[in-house]
């Protein structure tokens, strides 16, 4: 399927303005809209590669720069040790409001454009937490959380001032829960505390645990890369997105 690729900017209800990668079908039929939201390192070109092909399999599809308030627009940080920090660095200058207005102002933007009849959201490990937030506190039909960390403390400022898993009871669609069995981020116990939350709030929901995998399973090119995990993840992504 042919694609269009452009960056857009959104305007945010506090005022700034949020840079977002898009990538759409040609032919502008997408009723299934989705928002992609990144890992630490930022809008990479592995973000991109996955907005495309969101887009490439039907979907309108917009990766929002949630750094954007700290960040020059455009920016990404590179997966080393600089990258790192100077990531964590945008993460805890990130607040809960603040991400659930930048989400909250995608999704008006994506529900005002042609033949979008519903909004859903993917996101990689803090963009993991902060898509599993979005579920909780706005309308979202379908969410897809890649191994999102920290929903049990309050370790980042997206989960303060009390555990993100705490507001589990306010999600209203479905969630898609995808983590590998050795997650240094994620370990048992923590992945048995997000199963108890959602069950117990009778979230529609499923948890998929992929055995001998780490954390950042789905990227190729990387220490922790599972290509096994990766499609299998990919397949049930999809198969959310088209239900």
């Amino acid at each position: 399927m042919t694609i269009i690729t452009e960056t857009i900017e959104i305007a945010v209800g506090d005022g700034s303005t949020m840079p977002a990668y898009l990538a759409r079908p040609a032919d502008g039929q997408s009723p299934t809209a989705v928002v992609v939201a990144h890992e630490l390192f930022g809008v990479n070109p592995d973000i991109r590669a996955v907005v495309g092909d969101l887009a490439t399999a039907g979907h309108l599809t917009i990766a929002p720069e949630f750094y954007h308030r700290n960040a020059p627009p455009g920016h990404w940080l590179a997966r080393d040790t600089e990258g790192r920090r100077v990531g964590f660095d945008y993460l805890h200058r990130l607040t809960r409001d603040q991400a659930l207005a930048d989400v909250a102002a995608a999704l008006d933007w994506l529900r005002s454009q042609p033949h979008i009849e519903r909004v859903a959201m993917v996101g990689f490990s803090a963009g993991g937490h902060l898509a599993y937030l979005a579920a909780c506190r706005l309308p979202i039909t379908r969410v897809a959380v890649l191994y999102g960390g920290w929903l049990p403390t309050t370790d980042i400022p997206l989960s303060r001032p009390t555990p993100t898993l705490n507001l589990t009871p306010g999600m209203v669609g479905r969630l898609l829960y995808l983590v590998g069995e050795d997650d240094a981020l994620i370990d048992a116990d923590q992945r048995a505390q997000i199963a108890d939350a959602l069950r117990q709030a009778c979230v529609d929901h499923e948890i998929v645990t992929f055995p001998a995998t780490e954390h950042a399973f789905f990227w190729p090119g990387t220490a922790s890369y599972n290509e096994h995990a990766r499609k299998d993840a990919w397949s049930r992504i999809l198969a959310l997105l088209a239900t």
